[in-house]
């Protein structure tokens, strides 16, 4: 004969039965969670991307659509290699008398001042009197340090800055860093590529102007390569003088 269950007493199995049934979690709280999670996931993207497209439209409004008419004259000229328009645009400045010496920045080890001599407009005469070659720098940063060093050493007290358009942001923040109390005056290198009614329609102009952008960022906050310098120091080109002396 089977016992009754009474008013005070339970069926075990009955009893574990329910407790396995309550302790399954609900599907539908987990599913509203992840819904959550992705839609906040999303939003942050968005924004993110927002933010981004705001502030690449406002580097770009930095980079300058024409060179400029005019240059205000300072005591010597620094240009930072990259192209060859940026050093042709430099010793044309030095040739109107817009500065009194050149320093060429971050010029390849490879590259000797005889080799810049035939390369150079009028190289014989500038190279023995006017241009010094720096052979240090291994980015923008060590251009601002190779800069700075060359302006202390010759105590000058303004410079006029030669590079491509794009470029200028990121050169002027990091030699104003490296140079406090120098003045700078940009001079923009602007060639058909990069003149703003080409950026949209250029792809690869575009994919520059994204990546200058990211390395700007970057340099904003001082993220930047270990090494910025290497190899021997600023080398100066000897004089006429001086040549003749060593003979």
């Amino acid at each position: 004969m089977r016992a009754q269950i009474g008013p005070g007493q339970s069926d075990t199995g009955t009893a574990r039965s329910g407790a396995t049934t309550n302790a399954r979690p609900s599907p539908a709280p987990r599913r509203s969670l992840l819904r959550r999670l992705a839609v906040a996931a999303v939003t942050l993207g968005a924004i993110g991307a927002v933010v981004a497209g705001v502030g690449f439209v406002a580097f770009t409004t930095q980079i300058a659509g024409r060179e400029p008419a005019g240059v205000k004259p300072a005591d010597a000229i620094v240009v930072l290699t990259g192209g060859p328009s940026r050093i042709i645009d430099a010793v044309s400045l030095l040739n109107e008398g817009l500065g009194q010496r050149l320093l060429i920045t971050g010029v390849n080890p490879a590259t000797s001042s005889d080799e810049m001599r035939r390369a150079l407009p009028d190289g014989e005469r500038l190279m023995d009197c006017c241009i010094d070659l720096g052979h240090k720098a291994l980015n923008t940063r060590g251009n601002a340090l190779e800069a700075a060093e060359w302006t202390r050493e010759r105590r000058f007290r303004s410079l006029v800055v030669v590079t491509s358009s794009w470029h200028m942001p990121r050169a002027m923040m990091e030699l104003s860093r490296a140079l406090p109390d120098v003045e700078l005056v940009a001079y923009p290198v602007v060639t058909s590529r990069t003149e703003p009614e080409n950026w949209w329609t250029d792809t690869g102009t575009l994919k520059l102007l994204v990546k200058e952008y990211l390395k700007y960022i970057m340099a904003t906050v001082k993220i930047r390569p270990a090494q910025a310098v290497a190899g021997s120091g600023t080398v100066a080109a000897p004089t006429a003088g001086a040549a003749a002396a060593s003979h």
